[in-house]
C-alpha cells in the first residue's frame, strides 16, 4: 500500500515495485476518474477499491482514504512517501509539461494531462491536513506489518535497491 500527496512519486514507485515483484499494480486515479476527467461517485469508487484490495496480490497506490483502513488490514506493507511540498509541486509542474495533452500511465484513457490551477490550489490547501491524515495512518500500522516513511528520492532509490535493483524511471 503506497500513500503520499500529489507529486510524491506514488505511481512511479508502484510501477517500479510491480516490475521488480511481478505484483499487479492498481492506481487509485484509474478507479476515481472516467474519461474526460469525470469523477466517479464516491460510493462507486469505494466498491472499485474494495474489489481491488480483495484480490490476493496487489500493489495499490493512491488516496481514497475512505477505504484506507480496509486496505491497511489486507496489505503486508505500507509505504508513505512524505515528500516536501516544494519538491512535489515541482514534480507536478514537470509532469504537466511532460504529458500535456496525453493521459499519464496512471490515469484512465481520455484524461489528458493539463495545467489545472484548481488542482495546484488544492495541493496547497490540503498540504497540512492530508499529511496529518497519512501520519495517523502510518502510526496505526499493526505490529507484524512492514512500514516505511520515505522523504527523499535518495531514500526511495535505496528502498528500491533492497528489492533487487528495481529503479524509478
Amino acid at each position: 500500500m503506497i500513500v503520499g500527496q500529489p507529486g510524491s512519486g506514488k505511481s512511479t514507485l508502484a510501477r517500479a515495485l510491480g516490475n521488480a515483484t511481478g505484483l499487479p499494480v492498481v492506481h487509485i486515479d484509474q478507479l476515481l476518474w472516467q474519461s474526460d476527467w469525470i469523477q466517479r461517485p464516491r460510493l462507486e469508487v469505494d466498491v472499485l477499491c474494495r474489489e481491488a484490495h480483495a484480490r490476493p496480490r496487489w500493489i495499490i497506490e493512491g488516496g481514497h482514504s475512505s477505504t484506507w483502513e480496509e486496505r491497511l488490514e489486507r496489505c503486508d506493507m505500507l509505504i508513505w512517501l512524505d515528500v516536501p511540498l516544494a519538491t512535489r509541486s515541482l514534480r507536478v509542474l514537470r509532469r504537466t509539461f511532460r504529458f500535456h495533452g496525453h493521459a499519464r500511465p496512471d490515469l484512465p484513457p481520455g484524461c489528458p494531462e493539463r495545467f489545472d490551477l484548481e488542482f495546484l490550489i488544492w495541493i496547497w490547501s490540503t498540504r497540512k491536513t492530508a499529511r496529518e491524515k497519512m501520519k495517523r495512518l502510518y502510526e496505526r500500522v499493526p505490529a507484524g506489518k512492514a512500514r516505511f516513511r520515505l522523504v527523499t528520492f535518495a531514500e526511495v532509490d535505496g528502498f528500491l535497491r533492497e528489492f533487487g535493483g528495481a529503479t524509478r524511471s
